[in-house]
């Protein structure tokens, strides 16, 4: 395996963006090319930790990376910058399926199945970029084709999904809306499954009935958009687990609640569902 990280920037000026702060860095781990394997133009997934949008957590980083890359897909998680209003953190996911599907020779990837996965305000910041991949908000700040960050899959786990107060998870919303806490058509807009149509692609998702913290309404507006446009999607709703759990093994615990051996299973369908794209 081979690791390295590179720094991802765009044009702040086009996105009206001045207060830059941290640059967005995206840590690329992928298989090492011998003569004996040779190339296999593997799955590429793009990985948006949870946290927020007020940090990137550790536990939804490099332990997830470790554990897909052993089933051949290369993986690459993006340490987007935080507590910044909307668009820069798209904008930043955007540069990297655009950096990742530009080197895929380099990396061994098939360019036509790049696969963004995050988990909580990540799978918002997932399903941002898979319902607005083909719209001027990206494109043009990124100087790009739309079909140059394009999402071929995506994989949301215990997303943010609404800006409905009554089922979101207001800080990870008003983090997006830093300055205009007030505008009720920014949050309206942040509302992802309001985006939903052709343009999205097939979904894989999962979620616990009882997580307090981001609730499992979350998934379940996003999964009656995706069917009522025949978007093919794949979900796994579990009884009991709550928010966070990651790899839901002591690999990722911080606490005996991490540890749900029921939900535990979701990589393994994960696996599955990401090696039929």
């Amino acid at each position: 395996m081979q690791k390295e990280t590179i720094e991802l920037s765009f044009d702040y000026d086009k996105a009206g963006i001045r207060d830059i702060g941290d640059r967005a860095a995206l840590d690329c781990y992928y298989h090492t090319l011998t003569e004996e394997i040779g190339r296999k133009k593997h799955r590429a997934m793009i990985i948006c930790p949870g946290g927020g949008y007020d940090f990137c957590s550790e536990r939804e980083a490099e332990p997830v990376a470790f554990r897909f890359i052993g089933y051949g897909i290369c993986c690459f998680v993006l340490r987007y910058t935080c507590q910044r209003a909307f668009p820069q953190n798209a904008l930043e996911c955007a540069a990297a399926i655009k950096y990742v599907r530009e080197n895929a020779e380099k990396f061994d990837i098939d360019p036509d199945k790049i696969i963004v996965a995050g988990f909580s305000a990540g799978g918002h910041l997932a399903a941002t970029v898979a319902n607005l991949w083909n719209d001027e908000i990206l494109t043009k700040p990124l100087g790009c084709n739309a079909e140059d960050i394009k999402v071929n899959a995506s994989m949301l786990c215990y997303p943010v999904i609404t800006s409905d107060p009554e089922f979101t998870h207001e800080g990870s919303i008003l983090n997006l809306m830093r300055g205009r806490e007030d505008d009720k058509e920014l949050r309206e807009y942040l509302a992802m499954e309001k985006h939903v149509g052709g343009q999205t692609p097939r979904t894989f998702l999962w979620h616990c009935s009882d997580d307090g913290c981001v609730r499992v309404q979350n998934s379940l507006l996003y999964m009656t958009e995706l069917a009522k446009y025949w978007i093919p999607f794949e979900s796994h709703i579990y009884e009991r687990g709550g928010h966070g759990l990651s790899l839901c093994d002591e690999s990722t615990a911080t606490w005996e609640g991490h540890i749900q051996p029921i939900c535990e299973a979701w990589t393994d369908a994960a696996v599955k569902w990401a090696l039929r794209i």
